[in-house]
């Protein structure tokens, strides 16, 4: 199986009344080199000034960015290409995430490559504590700067320490 760890960034809380704007994913693998990064233009004239601006994107910016039906078409040929079988989303924020990435799937292209479920790698990380008060984002190399390659890598790494220092079972 192949995990790809997924990031978004959107002007909005919702797809659909709002955009997203980029996301980044990686195959999680011990390289972390194949990576895939889309900037989206927006689909409606709704957004948030505070939540764009986390993307680091002004709104002018992101009327220049690619049509969304592109990106998502790209981001499924990348996912046939860098799984072997059948893709795993995994995120850290798998609820928002999952939410923008399967609605534009299914919206701009027909159909999801990661099929009709998601992984949550906070969750993963509170079953292996045993405490749902832990986080795992101490474990992340890369920093988290709301790049969301930059994003999904160190999440990423911190899925890797989970198994090398915890002993999760998880094949890549």
């Amino acid at each position: 199986m192949a995990y790809l760890m997924v990031d978004i960034e959107s002007d909005g809380p919702i797809p659909g009344d709002y955009s997203m704007i980029s996301f980044g994913a990686v195959l999680v693998d011990e390289k972390l080199d194949k990576t895939f990064y889309g900037k989206l233009k927006p689909i409606s004239d709704k957004f948030i000034p505070e939540a764009l601006a986390v993307s680091g994107y002004s709104r002018e910016e992101t009327m220049d960015f690619d049509d969304p039906e592109k990106v998502m078409s790209e981001f499924a040929q990348w996912t046939r290409e860098v799984s072997k079988d059948r893709p795993i989303f995994i995120s850290d924020n798998n609820g928002f995430d999952w939410m923008f990435i399967c609605w534009y799937f299914h919206h701009f292209t027909g159909s999801n490559p990661f099929g009709f479920s998601s992984q949550n790698l906070g969750s993963l990380y509170k079953g292996i504590e045993r405490d749902t008060f832990k986080t795992f984002k101490h474990l992340r190399k890369t920093a988290h700067t709301h790049n969301p390659v930059d994003d999904a890598k160190g999440n990423a790494e911190a899925l890797l320490t989970m198994k090398r220092e915890f002993g999760l079972k998880i094949k890549f």
